[in-house]
């Protein structure tokens, strides 16, 4: 395990320390970040980075994303911006924990099928991770899965995520697609004066992990569901559940289907200056959905603002996920974390209304909502317990 503070004091890498290490001037946790850990494990071929942004709340709760990286660069880049987006979404969510990540660089196939996953590369992860003593719990994220994080819980003692027959909540997309309904049905009330997208024509773009379940509950309730993805096998799904869902080619077709209310549901960076002169021009009213880090660039989040777009912010309204595998930290109740994730309607109208009052994106409003309680809380440590070390 290596510090990446320490090993570039003999390998420069331009920029990246002072990423890692920049602050906001008024004290905000900006992209500064507490920790980064690169992981290399000869034998199975783990190389991994494990990007600790702030443990101002508790333990850095984050997953453990496996993908097949342009470069090793690419994948800190990625660490480093899904860690700090942990941070702001654990503290909106009201959770005692901080904000971490995990990149596993490789094709996140089984080895059986031609790719790098294994169980010897789970577990030497693993074991990484234990390393760390808790200041970080990992979990599932994309290219990992329940039974991945039940390999990788056979060394190290900080995992959540797991199956039921271990104790663990199972899969976190059921609750990550509730918690971005609730935040829907919210937007609804803001722009339209009620809770629900009946008669409302919604377009989800990923019916992935997350995206089939959120389908189901916008079908549930009403919604003329419009449907893209690259896997045909993720469409055909939806397909055999929600018959009456249309499905379009491309995301530039479905940009294009006249939506009321835009669901990215794949990868980050889907909100850009394209897909928001697309959405203007399409008379696309709300933009809420499952992706992480959906703005591609600082400045979108005026942009979708200053067009009329409401904005509901990614990481407040993906959060049901991270409140269903913090439950097993107390030991896993379903109901209890529903009734977690059901609050995101009541955050995202706040958000909402905060962001009116101040006359700042939805976005903004809700940095400065995370940022605030991050900053009250860590102020906390300067009173010191009985038997406690002074942090």
């Amino acid at each position: 395990m290596t510090d990446v503070r320490t090993a570039s004091v003999t390998h420069p890498a331009p920029g990246v320390l002072s990423r890692i290490f920049r602050t906001e001037q008024d004290g905000a946790p900006g992209d500064g970040h507490e920790q980064v850990v690169l992981c290399h494990d000869r034998s199975s071929g783990l190389k991994a980075i494990i990007a600790l942004h702030s443990t101002a709340l508790g333990p850095a709760l984050g997953g453990t994303r496996f993908h097949q990286y342009a470069s090793e660069e690419e994948a800190l880049e990625d660490a480093l911006r899904l860690s700090r987006g942990m941070s702001y979404k654990n503290a909106l969510a009201g959770l005692d924990l901080g904000g971490g990540k995990a990149v596993i660089i490789g094709n996140p196939a089984a080895k059986a099928e031609g790719g790098d996953k294994s169980e010897a590369l789970l577990r030497a992860y693993g074991r990484f991770v234990q390393s760390l003593a808790g200041r970080y719990i990992t979990a599932c994220d994309v290219g990992t899965y329940v039974q991945d994080m039940d390999i990788v819980a056979r060394e190290c003692d900080y995992v959540t995520g797991r199956s039921p027959e271990h104790g663990g909540a199972g899969d976190s997309s059921i609750l990550t697609a509730f918690g971005v309904f609730q935040g829907m049905r919210a937007s609804a009330q803001a722009r339209w004066g009620q809770p629900t997208l009946r008669g409302r024509r919604v377009g989800v773009a990923g019916v992935g992990k997350v995206g089939h379940y959120l389908v189901g509950h916008l079908v549930a309730d009403g919604a003329t569901v419009v449907i893209t993805d690259v896997s045909e096998a993720a469409v055909n799904r939806v397909r055999a559940a929600h018959p009456d869902v249309e499905v379009v080619a491309d995301t530039p077709a479905l940009l294009g289907a006249r939506l009321d209310v835009y669901a990215p549901c794949a990868l980050g960076g889907a909100l850009d200056d394209a897909t928001v002169a697309a959405l203007t021009a399409a008379g696309t009213s709300v933009v809420c959905g499952a992706a992480n880090n959906q703005l591609a660039h600082p400045g979108v989040e005026k942009d979708l603002a200053d067009r009329g777009i409401l904005y509901a912010p990614d990481y407040l309204v993906n959060s049901g996920g991270v409140i269903q595998v913090a439950d097993e930290i107390e030991g896993f109740n379903f109901e209890r974390a529903k009734n977690k994730a059901t609050k995101i309607f009541d955050t995202t109208l706040e958000i909402f209304t905060r962001a009116t009052a101040d006359g700042v994106p939805p976005a903004v409003a809700a940095d400065r909502l995370a940022e605030r309680r991050m900053r009250e809380i860590s102020a906390l440590r300067t009173i010191l317990l009985p038997g406690a070390r002074r942090s």
